[in-house]
């Protein structure tokens, strides 16, 4: 059901020239864009790029509106920057780099702007905005702090937010457990938590009452309509506290997913609860999705480690020509041995370089399986038979 959006979008570096005073068509080569967008419930695109930030609010006063909205501009790519540093780094570098980085240095990070919402008045500007960060140099900025961030986002996640309320369960209508699963934009999290629109066909499809039952059909038929591999009924209740417990149970694509905890806000509100539960539960998810991706990614650095071609000096000792040739042969036909080059020869021995693959620990084992044994002495390593 997922359709390409739209939005006014802006090339960051066509503004930033008009705003330095500097000849911006020469920046004008093309539009930048970055993710997929898709229909949002309340009119706005969704963006699903790890490398975004979307719903980024500035509210700004200046001399009049053209003046405000320039500031505005500057001011939200490096809201939205220290967003994303805190999304898919850590709080703690977040708060220290606000210390250290001037807006100017946040600037060559950006792609591209889209305007979700503005306002304008004498003197001031009201936004909200889409921004988007350049994956390869966000790639590297982390990788240089010691954050490993997923080169992909994972397989989508359904979310069916239910509140459980003392008079009604609710769904589809407004309350807050629904609006900040809303409010979370989780589409552009390395794991994609995408919460149904609630329109006329998803409520003819799935009703509240056959969520909480596990519906096998409805709900089956609610999550190939948004083409989610996994889905997810995430329950709510306030508690006489002002505490929320939250209940979220079953299989995803990340493995199962029991999530069984109160959470209760300063203000001992539930819908304040409600943003700190979501919240947690998005981090949860992503670093069980960063720890998988750590290891398939150190799985294939180990399997190209494995495969690349290595080089050693053997000497070779024998007695005569057809002991060479018979310990040559032998050596060729060694598993991960890749080929033999003859270095220097004489009467009673050689040294060649020998091409393997794998560990040299593999390549000693293979080798005593063919009846030699590679030893080394001092310096020198030394192929003779067993």
């Amino acid at each position: 059901m997922w359709k390409p959006g739209t939005g006014s979008l802006i090339d960051f570096r066509v503004w930033i020239g008009r705003i330095w005073g500097r000849t911006w068509l020469a920046f004008a080569a093309g539009i930048l864009v970055c993710g997929i967008s898709l229909p949002a419930q309340a009119g706005g695109p969704i963006e699903t790029s790890v490398f975004a930030v979307q719903g980024v609010d500035v509210d700004v006063t200046s001399t009049d509106a053209t003046a405000a909205k320039n500031q505005a501009l500057m001011d939200v790519q490096v809201k939205a920057f220290y967003q994303l540093v805190e999304k898919l780094g850590t709080p703690e570098l977040a708060a220290d780099l606000q210390t250290k980085l001037k807006p100017e240095d946040i600037v060559p990070y950006l792609r591209s702007l889209s305007i979700e919402q503005e306002t304008s008045a004498p003197g001031r500007y009201i936004g909200k905005f889409t921004v988007r960060f350049l994956p390869a140099k966000m790639q590297k900025f982390f990788e240089d702090y010691g954050i490993n961030v997923p080169t992909r986002q994972a397989e989508p996640i359904l979310i069916l937010p239910v509140w459980r309320g003392a008079d009604a369960n609710k769904m589809w209508e407004d309350n807050g457990w629904r609006k900040a699963w809303l409010d979370l934009n989780g589409e552009q999290g390395l794991v994609p938590l995408i919460v149904p629109l609630g329109d006329l066909e998803d409520t003819e499809t799935l009703t509240v009452e056959d969520a909480l039952h596990n519906d096998p059909i409805k709900l089956e038929a609610i999550r190939k309509r948004y083409g989610a591999p996994s889905l997810l009924v995430a329950q709510a209740q306030p508690q006489a506290d002002g505490g929320l417990h939250v209940y979220i149970e079953g299989e995803t694509r990340l493995g199962k997913v029991t999530f069984n905890k109160i959470y209760k806000a300063d203000d001992n509100q539930p819908e304040s609860a409600a943003a700190g539960a979501v919240a947690k539960f998005q981090e949860l998810i992503q670093n069980t999705y960063k720890k998988r991706e750590a290891k398939v990614a150190a799985a294939a650095e180990a399997e190209k480690n494995a495969n690349r071609t290595q080089g050693m000096a053997v000497a070779v000792p024998f007695g005569s020509p057809r002991e060479w040739n018979a310990i040559r042969s032998r050596i060729l036909t060694t598993p991960n041995v890749i080929g033999v080059d003859l270095t220097t020869l004489s009467a009673e021995g050689a040294v060649i370089k020998l091409m393997f693959s794998r560990s040299l620990e593999d390549l000693t084992g293979n080798l005593e399986r063919a009846g030699l044994r590679l030893s080394q002495y001092g310096s020198t390593w030394v192929i003779q038979p067993m």
